[in-house]
């Protein structure tokens, strides 16, 4: 009898472009896939409410897929140093093969199993599915990592482009070794007592079947026009991919050459292009935490060590449940505790709001996006806030400050997107929406708001905050006065 091949399912839940699945089948020997949940309550970045569901559905359509495909899922839970092993000591198994991961905690772990593995006989074998470009290939001349985006992409566009996605195997040969499992419901990953996942449920179908509906929906739909229609929250203009990236029913291999057999060209500024450059934004934030492990903590400018925010736990209660009284940031607040997910346009503006309307440390908002998001990524989430918060990698300036009032009327002019999220604001005409206090009385009436009764005054002045915010970086991070 054939000692079989595990493969260890991690963040890479497909069965089409996976190189860890595509090699233990080429590999002859019957294919033994495996799920470890980590027992990681030790682990600073454990998943959150919203990712574990997503997990959970995830997990649930790979086991269903793999079964068709003639093999079955096994399911286990513990620390992976030995769950790992001990399954390839149960089960006699010749070589192990597994998709690399790029946090922290993960490569030290994948260290230390690899290490344990080959001293014990088995072949191991780790593969890239998650990036474009892995961490160790894209250098300056003087061969350190980039620390600036733009320069980092020119570089990702002069190497070798990334080649085309694996196909999917029409048949896998199960390993006959018995070996116990557990179901995914054992697992634990889903809210019970309340149910808050039903907005999730209605929002995103799982698996690779759900991925490629969402790609082929974005491809023909929002692709072309993705440079004009991403930044408008109301109608689908982003691509809505992330969650699937970052569970792994979706490569960034397979985004990418889909949207290149469209004619996309990373080179240019149109929809397709902006997207192909987006790739590559995530690709960057991989890369700073891969070479700067402590990014998820750590300022990555050692000024903002300086910074005195705010402890401030009523506005961050009240930002977190949609409650600041600026309605652009309530209705993206609001769409992530229902959706599990948020335009990124009003990522960046309530982001904004946190960390200098409120001065409140930007890990405050990070922590909550990793518990409330469907797609928190660790790298994603660590690089963006500090991109807005202004202490990041080719961040924006800290004096950038972006205006809720202006950004809502600007992107949400018709207010489509407030009105559905804020509904008690409705009956306001769009000239007030974004700024419902500056309403007359009678007006207000009419239209059912009654301002610090059922929906909340503004949280702060926005040009008091935003002067505070200023003398505050002036005063602390930089002594002279910001050009604007």
């Amino acid at each position: 009898m054939a000692s079989p091949a595990i493969v260890w399912f991690r963040r890479d839940l497909r069965l089409a472009d996976n190189p860890a699945l595509a090699a233990a089948v080429a590999s002859g020997r019957p294919v033994l896939p495996l799920f470890v949940l980590e027992d990681d309550a030790d682990r600073a970045w454990a998943p959150g409410g919203a990712a574990r569901w997503w997990l959970s559905r995830n997990l649930a359509a790979l086991r269903d897929d793999l079964g068709k495909a003639g093999t079955e899922l096994v399911i286990r839970r513990g620390k992976a140093e030995q769950v790992v092993p001990a399954l390839a000591r149960e089960t006699g198994a010749g070589e192990v093969h597994w998709n690399r991961r790029y946090e922290p905690a993960a490569i030290a772990s994948d260290t230390a199993i690899k290490a344990a593995l080959r001293e014990a006989g088995l072949e191991v074998h780790s593969h890239n599915a998650s990036l474009l470009f892995e961490p160790w290939t894209i250098a300056t001349k003087a061969g350190r990592p980039f620390r600036v985006f733009t320069p980092f992409w020119r570089a990702c566009l002069a190497s070798e482009m990334p080649k085309g996605p694996g196909a999917r195997p029409e048949a896998i040969r199960g390993s006959s070794v018995g070996a116990c499992t557990l179901n995914v419901g054992d697992l634990g990953l889903e809210p019970h007592k309340p149910d808050w996942a039903g907005g999730l449920a209605d929002t995103w179908k799982p698996g690779e079947a759900g991925a490629d509906a969402a790609l082929k929906q974005f491809l023909g739909k929002s692709l072309q026009r993705y440079d004009n229609k991403r930044n408008i929250p109301s109608v689908e203009g982003t691509s809505a991919l992330s969650p699937y990236l970052q569970v792994g029913a979706l490569g960034p291999r397979q985004v990418w050459h889909a949207a290149m057999a469209l004619g996309a060209r990373p080179d240019l500024a149109d929809g397709p292009g902006v997207f192909l450059k987006e790739l590559i934004w995530r690709e960057f934030s991989y890369h700073l935490l891969f070479h700067m492990p402590h990014l998820p903590e750590a300022n990555f400018d050692p000024a903002f060590d300086a910074m005195p925010w705010r402890d401030d736990a009523e506005g961050l209660r009240r930002w977190q449940r949609g409650l600041t009284g600026y309605p652009m940031v309530d209705a993206g607040m609001r769409q992530l505790w229902a959706t599990g997910w948020m335009h990124n346009r009003v990522r960046m503006v309530v982001a904004s709001f946190l960390t200098k309307h409120l001065l409140i440390d930007w890990r405050h908002g990070a922590h909550w996006f990793w518990d409330t998001l469907v797609d928190a990524d660790l790298a994603s989430n660590s690089a963006s806030w500090q991109w807005v918060a202004g202490c990041g990698a080719d961040a924006a300036p800290f004096f950038r400050i972006f205006n809720p009032i202006t950004q809502g009327e600007k992107f949400d002019p018709a207010g489509d997107y407030v009105r559905r999220w804020v509904p008690e604001l409705a009956g306001i005409p769009d000239k007030l929406l974004q700024k419902p206090w500056t309403g007359e009385a009678a007006v207000m009436e009419r239209a059912g708001v009654r301002l610090g009764r059922n929906y909340p005054e503004p949280i702060v002045d926005h040009a008091a905050a935003r002067k505070r915010a200023l003398e505050t970086w002036q005063t602390h991070i930089r002594k002279s006065s910001p050009e604007e």
